[in-house]
């Protein structure tokens, strides 16, 4: 077993116990598609998925890491209102949904594909859905020499892929913190709640 694999199954260990992210619980509330779909990218043990699916929706989550894929499939083998992969974020078959999760996942997407995978991400979406994600800025620890490539963006870069959106809460952490592990690092990451407002096709 490598190392990176050891990191994940203490990550994932301790992810079981954390409950679902607020800002999963505001995204819903927000979706004004007609779309009860939803897309959780990089679920890890699915605590967005179950409350996602809690409110009525069919849920997509994958995730890279084959520990988060047996403990999401255990855990939901016998809901039908949930499917959950092994897959890349850019050999990802994203559905159409009206939401879409990328709670701190997005940092790990292939840094040579990220606008590809983002125009699959974006055209996903239905209009009047939500996306609700976090990007990595520059000045983190893990944006140069992580063990594996990680996809930084700017503030720019990050508000540019929004074109077609209102976003609804831009928030930006700069600090030194330690990870879910107790390790000091520091965070720059840009988290953003938006509503699509129009389609690409126009």
């Amino acid at each position: 077993m490598d190392g990176n694999t050891e990191i994940w199954r203490e990550y994932y260990q301790k992810a079981l116990l954390r409950p679902h992210s607020k800002r999963t619980e505001f995204a819903l509330t927000l979706n004004r598609s007609n779309s009860r779909v939803a897309i959780d990218c990089g679920c890890g043990t699915g605590s967005d998925i179950a409350y996602i699916e809690q409110q009525g929706y069919q849920v997509h989550g994958f995730d890279i890491n084959s520990d988060s894929v047996n403990i999401c499939s255990e855990r939901f083998e016998r809901d039908p209102l949930v499917e959950v992969t092994q897959s890349s974020f850019e050999s990802f078959n994203y559905p159409k949904a009206g939401i879409v999760i990328a709670n701190s996942s997005l940092f790990f997407a292939d840094p040579n594909q990220f606008d590809e995978t983002w125009i699959r991400i974006e055209s996903a979406i239905e209009c009047g859905g939500v996306f609700a994600g976090d990007f990595m800025g520059p000045k983190d620890s893990w944006a140069s020499n992580y063990r594996s490539p990680t996809t930084s963006l700017t503030e720019g870069q990050v508000k540019a892929l929004f074109e077609r959106f209102e976003i609804v809460r831009f928030f930006e952490r700069d600090e030194a913190a330690l990870t879910s592990l107790g390790r000091l690092k520091h965070w720059h990451t840009y988290s953003v709640v938006a509503v699509k407002h129009r389609s690409g096709i126009e």
